[in-house]
């Protein structure tokens, strides 16, 4: 046994993606403004996608022209994959557009950065991050539909996350992101052991989402080497959570350790960054590469003050290649039935 946990001998990956809090302590490094010319450009696309469809899941890349902005986002996706691995953007004017506008205009960008994956079991290719009045210790419940608690550092489900900021809560909510692949280097350098242990399958909860008649869980590595690149997928919520099913693996002690180590990596203010997202914002992370997270925050509903964010999970063709396992499986129970969650902000 002791052989087959050793089996994959770890390795630095992608040093040159590694960043500590102080690389990038400056914001605008990471804060793509996008200026007067841009943001009309983006007004155009959005009424020539209108003239075609109100509905998002109709528009594709073509319904969406941005011949001076579409470059530059090609840039900003191939930072996100092999370089630091999130961005915000910032410059478009929310007071200006309605709800359904602004899904339309992050719907289109998104549609330059990637095609979406389904996030749920409804199908979701746009989502809502919100409080659905969920409570964190339901067995079913997932991060977007649970509101007011802070959020610790985790991976979604796809090569790209994004999220467009509609309306702030009365104060909190900042969003964090951590190095996945500083964290993943440092184990390897200063304990290896852990670090091949988590290249082994371990067991995470579907949360009532799984197919039927399948398990309540699912096993995957947290960490994979491809190509000589490094996937990081890791919930500790839902590997812990697993355990609750009498028929998924025991996690080994090494493994909880191993936990405890990457999440106080996570944890410690040299290799994370916090920051606002405003209204109109909206950030992108490398999913592979970046741990995302929040802080706890207050909704005010009687003021209207309800913290509201869309999300949208992208597979980019930056990536040639990626694990099978990481691969958007077309035919899946989430896939078949494709829609946009539409909860409508306070």
């Amino acid at each position: 046994m002791e052989g087959k946990r050793m089996a994959h001998v770890p390795r630095v990956l992608e040093a040159r993606c590694e960043w500590t809090a102080a690389d990038v302590a400056d914001e605008a490094s990471w804060t793509e403004r996008l200026d007067q010319e841009e943001c009309a450009e983006l007004d155009a696309a959005l009424r020539h996608a209108l003239a075609h469809s109100d509905d998002v899941l109709a528009i594709g890349r073509e319904h969406f022209p941005l011949p001076h902005l579409g470059p530059r986002l090609r840039e900003i996706q191939r930072e996100l994959i092999d370089g630091r691995g999130f961005v915000r953007l910032r410059g478009i004017d929310r007071d200006r557009y309605s709800q359904a506008e602004m899904e339309m205009l992050y719907w289109g960008i998104g549609m330059h950065l990637g095609s979406p994956w389904p996030q749920n079991k409804h199908g979701h290719v746009l989502g809502d991050v919100t409080d659905q009045g969920k409570r964190g210790d339901d067995p079913t419940s997932r991060g977007n539909e649970i509101g007011g608690s802070a959020l610790p550092f985790h991976c979604d489900g796809s090569d790209l996350v994004g999220l467009m900021c509609l309306r702030n809560g009365r104060e909190g909510g900042l969003s964090a992101v951590a190095n996945a692949v500083l964290i993943h280097n440092t184990l390897v350098r200063e304990s290896p052991e852990l670090a091949a242990e988590l290249y082994l399958p371990q067991p995470f909860d579907f949360r009532g989402e799984q197919p039927p008649g399948k398990p309540g869980w699912y096993a995957l590595p947290i960490f994979t080497e491809w190509n000589g690149r490094l996937f990081v997928r890791c919930i500790r919520p839902y590997i812990l959570a697993s355990q609750r099913h009498e028929d998924a693996p025991r996690l080994t002690p090494r493994a909880l350790e191993a936990l405890d180590r990457v999440e106080a990596l996570a944890n410690d203010p040299d290799h994370h960054v916090k920051m606002a997202l405003e209204p109109g914002d909206m950030q992108f992370i490398n999913n592979y590469h970046v741990l995302h997270g929040r802080t706890a925050y207050t909704d005010d509903r009687a003021e209207g003050r309800v913290r509201h964010l869309k999300r949208l999970w992208l597979e980019t063709d930056v990536l040639a290649e990626r694990p099978p396992y990481f691969a958007n499986h077309v035919g899946s129970h989430w896939n078949d039935r494709r829609s946009a969650s539409r909860i409508e902000a306070l």
